[in-house]
């Protein structure tokens, strides 16, 4: 069915539309306005101009753009799977819009709660990511648009095991993680039994999800914290671009891409781990973190400033020592001083995998800005989400090592953890956990 806001071409001419001003303005012919219309190009028409269509006078104006320009509706037509090998939300790029919540199962609910619970989940899961309403009492939140990309994915804290009597089938790479300097993590807003990412690329399609995964819960399990985030939306840039955070970084150069030849292997449990328990084969480890950002103290620095305390140039990306924003760091370059170009504590140089044993993980986060404090200052960062096969590799190596002298660490605060076992993904037929819950 075409995209009801995008004109269609017709055959016959349009009457003259009132325009903002009150005077007649002749619209341009269909046969002159393309069916393609550009999201950028709609909106910027928009304000340009301010003219009418419509009967009803809803405001929105328009320009002809190439053929080949992307469609309003492409975003909410984006699909991800829910029975796939690997859980949604790892691999996928960025998404617009994202919540995290964690959940404590409740008084006297045990394995046989979790295991119908998270069958609930699954199927709610499945039918909002193909755009469907949920099985009963949908909310009509995002009737009116598609999947938008929406991905759900579940994952099982430490103490989830104690309470379903799982103990044995408890992953070793689920230890609670290690005591760090710049840790002022709050308890009531970290870890759980059971944790949900969602994500998605409208907002109010992310809400349906959330809202309607806190219903399914129940009695079964009743809400730890909840946390909101956000990302560019996709298209908003010339052409598709490593994300910004707030402090105006490239966030994410580095990245390992399923392209790679050791990607799985750095971020998914193999099929036949000797130290990972068989129903977490396929799946991954996620670690998350509530980062506040103290944007007052890093915005008084100067653009040279914030750069080195990072290792890159702020305008693209690119190492200080040159290149491009994918060229290879130079870690011995100095410059006419002698100094080291990439001074020796940036936030780059330190999290590099070769300066890590290899370490590697696959950061996926949004930022989050929480309002403002009675004092003025914003409450805003990074919600910090990153996967690997082995945390104690992964995550927990790079954090040691910037836990020892990382020009950034005075900018930032971790107030909030998280450590969670991600199973694979479920199969046809399967809910997310079935291989653990019904072991």
């Amino acid at each position: 069915m075409p995209d009801q806001s995008i004109p269609q071409s017709r055959p016959e001419a349009r009457p003259p539309v009132d325009t903002e001003e009150g005077g007649p303005s002749e619209t341009p012919s269909p046969v002159e306005v393309s069916e393609g219309l550009t999201r950028r190009r709609l909106l910027g028409t928009a304000g340009a101009t301010g003219l009418a269509l419509g009967a009803a006078g809803g405001a929105v104006g328009y320009t002809a753009a190439p053929s080949q320009a992307t469609p309003l509706s492409s975003i909410g037509a984006d699909e991800a799977m829910f029975h796939v090998k690997h859980q949604p939300g790892i691999t996928q790029g960025l998404q617009a819009r994202g919540h995290l919540i964690a959940f404590d199962l409740a008084p006297g609910a045990g394995r046989k709660e979790a295991a119908a619970l998270l069958r609930r989940w699954s199927e709610t899961a499945r039918r909002l990511m193909a755009g469907e309403a949920t099985a009963t009492d949908d909310t009509d939140v995002a009737r009116d648009a598609g999947p938008s990309a929406l991905t759900v994915t579940f994952g099982f804290g430490n103490n989830f095991f104690t309470r379903t009597g799982l103990e044995k089938e408890r992953p070793a790479a689920l230890d609670p993680l290690p005591d760090f300097s710049s840790d002022h993590l709050d308890k009531t807003r970290s870890n759980g039994d059971l944790w949900v990412q969602i994500g998605a690329n409208d907002a109010l399609v992310a809400f349906h999800a959330l809202r309607a995964i806190q219903k399914d819960a129940g009695a079964a399990a009743k809400v730890r914290w909840q946390m909101n985030g956000f990302n560019r939306t996709p298209g908003a840039t010339a052409h598709p671009m490593t994300a910004r955070n707030l402090m105006g970084q490239l966030d994410g150069t580095r990245n390992p891409k399923p392209a790679d030849p050791d990607f799985d292997q750095r971020i998914f449990v193999p099929a036949d781990s000797t130290k990972d328990p068989a129903w977490m084969a396929d799946g991954s480890y996620a670690v998350v973190r509530r980062i506040r950002m103290l944007l007052d103290d890093w915005e008084k620095l100067s653009g040279t400033a914030q750069e080195q305390v990072i290792g890159r140039r702020k305008a693209d990306g690119a190492a200080l020592s040159g290149g491009t924003e994918t060229t290879a760091m130079d870690l011995e370059k100095t410059d006419a001083n002698g100094d080291l170009v990439v001074p020796i504590n940036a936030h780059a140089r330190i999290t590099r995998p070769d300066q890590n044993g290899g370490a590697a993980m696959l950061r996926r986060p949004f930022s989050y800005h929480d309002g403002i404090d009675p004092d003025g200052t914003p409450d805003a960062g990074l919600l910090f989400v990153c996967w690997q096969a082995d945390p104690l590799r992964g995550f927990v190596t790079v954090q040691r090592k910037l836990d020892r002298g990382d020009a950034l660490s005075k900018y930032i605060r971790h107030e909030a953890s998280g450590l969670f076992a991600v199973p694979g993904g479920a199969a046809e037929g399967e809910y997310v956990g079935q291989r653990l819950l019904e072991a």
